[in-house]
């Protein structure tokens, strides 16, 4: 068995503050036992406005974002789902919002880019968010073998979209990284039954890794990074403030719950995603 942990913070505009403050909680994970470490959605930045991270976009593969998920990659020796950055995109007024995963030895070994874009108004408290004018979508889901199964990677709003999660089904994913950072009143509406019920529909472990608390922007997240059996049980679970989440991850876990509960092989419809 493996132990994974999901990072929860509140991040804000200031880069180095926020990755001195994710080093710290990863430096705790590692010392809980987790050998894989998935960030929250914008732990690196969480900007005034939301062009702000356009401001502080890198190039692939340099610059201080990435430098720092190689460096304690390495430092702990640890795998680390690099919640999401903004990279450069062909749109130079938008970014792509990239998740790495780093293996060990620091090196990365896939990239996601967030496909499902947060265009929101949201009337109880008159919140409006249009990712789409910042983002630019990617296009594909990720799966990768990992020395902990094979991973999935989405991020926040993807978790609204059951067809992406079952294209990862049909790549053979056992386990899914989420970096999220939902808002305060849809976390309360959706995040547990949304995170629960994809581990339960696709038989995998889902570490959600979120945003929680209040921000020098304004904002409210929700928190309550979570870990989810494929049997929908929550392993471990932060409601609010920084922390972090672990718990194990057992292959027999989910080798058994497949075999005693064959739903995967009783699918009758094919599903269609992303043109």
């Amino acid at each position: 068995m493996k132990r994974v942990a999901a990072i929860q913070m509140a991040s804000g505009p200031n880069v180095s503050a926020n990755l001195t403050e994710a080093g710290r909680l990863i430096g705790r994970a590692v010392d809980a036992g987790a050998e894989l470490i998935v960030l929250p959605e914008n732990f690196a930045i969480m900007g005034m406005q939301e062009t702000d991270k356009v401001k502080h976009q890198e190039a692939p593969g340099q610059g201080p974002m990435q430098e720092f998920l190689a460096e304690q990659a390495r430092k702990h020796n640890t795998w680390i789902v690099g919640g999401t950055i903004p990279l450069q995109s062909e749109d130079a007024s938008r970014i792509r919002a990239a998740c790495l995963l780093i293996n060990d030895q620091g090196e990365q070994v896939a990239r996601y880019d967030k496909v499902h874009l947060f265009d929101v108004h949201l009337e109880e408290n008159a919140e409006t968010y249009n990712e789409s004018e910042t983002i630019e979508p990617g296009r594909e889901p990720t799966v990768v073998d990992t020395p902990f199964g094979k991973l999935g990677l989405a991020v926040c709003y993807d978790l609204r979209f059951p067809e992406l999660f079952r294209r990862m089904a049909d790549q053979g994913v056992e386990l899914i990284a989420l970096p999220s950072a939902f808002t305060a009143i849809t976390g309360r509406a959706h995040w547990e039954v949304l995170v629960r019920a994809r581990a339960i529909e696709n038989l995998v472990y889902m570490v959600a890794a979120a945003q929680g608390g209040y921000h020098v922007n304004g904002r409210e997240t929700y928190g309550h990074s979570m870990i989810v059996d494929p049997w929908g049980l929550i392993l471990d679970q932060l409601p609010s403030g920084s922390g972090f989440v672990s718990a194990e991850v057992n292959p027999k876990r989910i080798t058994d719950t497949r075999r005693n509960f064959p739903a995967l092989q009783h699918r009758k419809i094919p599903c269609k995603v992303i043109s």
